[in-house]
């Protein structure tokens, strides 16, 4: 199954469609195993391969589980659709990562690359995050506009102003994988360089390492007064943290949706992003964005950001606002409306 931020865009949709189509039943299929997940009386959960013929999962086993089911319509959540069309499918192309270059490309794209050009002319309907993602995707792939969809994602309930989870320094805070696409070695010199400005200012890292993606390392993250790793840490503590920031900083390359920022706004923290398209899309006027390929621009707007407090709260403001125009509901009953128009089209 997938993991990371993939991960919880399947789970949460799953939850969704449950609960806003009840008379419908929804399985998730896989060949690997994926513990926990979503429940609900009309959500189950297919059955693993159990022979050689049906570990061949996107070749021949994912089709037999599909006739087997009974399944109108497939939805690959991760990049993903079946190599026989047996049923209408969608495929979710949640960015073009794997096809940037340099410091933009997403770790470990190689297979992604490979396969999924020939899996998006297979696929029925094409869903994107963000109309950014949608408009690349069509002039990279040659796709007629009418088979791809943007549907937008949304932050879940638990991330919602609350007491802060630490108190005393004011702190940065920045939740992600840390891949070198999210650009952290730079966040980290324009931290450093505001602590000049003021030197009580944390930088405190929230996420997994990610895996290299084929450059030198970047990030030297031991043994530095102020600059603090947290790792992975349950959506509560997490929560917790973008409440308290000072400051949210998301200064990635590149993205498709950028959910940590809606997660932030929502949770009532002041958002700074790089002036990365999707970001801005979903962020709209509740973000400051700058021009992150500069340390000397992004360290200006932190400094500016932490010396003016009525700003961050009046982003604050307009972060709750925006947040609240998004909802896992309207996504599942706009991702809904996909899947009869790729049965109508199969």
């Amino acid at each position: 199954m997938p993991t990371g931020g993939i991960a919880r865009y399947t789970a949460e949709i799953a939850a969704a469609l449950a609960a806003e189509f009840p008379a419908e039943e929804y399985w998730l299929v896989s060949d690997q195993v994926w513990k926990g997940g979503p429940q609900a009386p009309n959500l189950h959960r297919g059955r693993r391969p159990g022979n050689w013929i049906a570990r061949r999962w996107w070749t021949v086993g994912l089709a037999i589980e599909l006739r087997r089911l009974g399944a109108a319509v497939f939805h690959g959540t991760d990049f993903g659709a079946p190599y026989l069309p047996v049923v209408p499918s969608v495929l979710t192309l949640h960015d073009l990562s794997p096809w940037q270059e340099g410091d933009r490309r997403a770790a470990a794209a190689e297979r992604i690359r490979r396969r999924t050009p020939s899996l998006l002319r297979l696929a029925t309907m094409i869903l994107t995050p963000t109309e950014a993602i949608r408009r690349e995707a069509i002039e990279r792939f040659h796709m007629s506009p009418s088979r791809v969809a943007a549907v937008p994602l949304a932050a879940g309930p638990m991330f919602r102003p609350c007491p802060p989870a630490q108190t005393g320094a004011p702190y940065l805070l920045f939740v992600g994988t840390r891949e070198r696409r999210k650009n952290l070695k730079r966040l980290i010199d324009a931290w450093r360089e505001a602590r000049r400005c003021q030197p009580d200012l944390e930088l405190v890292l929230v996420g997994r390492p990610g895996e290299d993606s084929g450059g030198p390392q970047v990030l030297n993250l031991k043994g530095e007064p102020g600059l603090k790793v947290a790792g992975l840490l349950p959506d509560a503590e997490v929560a917790a943290l973008m409440s308290g920031a000072a400051l949210f900083v998301y200064p990635s390359l590149y993205e498709g949706f950028g959910l940590p920022v809606l997660e932030a706004m929502q949770a009532g923290a002041p958002v700074l992003i790089s002036a990365d398209p999707a970001l801005r899309e979903v962020a709209g006027d509740a973000a400051v964005a700058v021009d992150t390929d500069s340390t000397t621009a992004l360290t200006r707007a932190i400094v500016e950001l932490m010396r003016d407090s009525r700003w961050r709260g009046t982003l604050r403001e307009r972060g709750l606002r925006r947040a609240a125009e998004f909802s896992w509901r309207r996504t599942a009953i706009e991702t809904h409306d996909v899947y009869v128009e790729a049965l109508r089209r199969f």
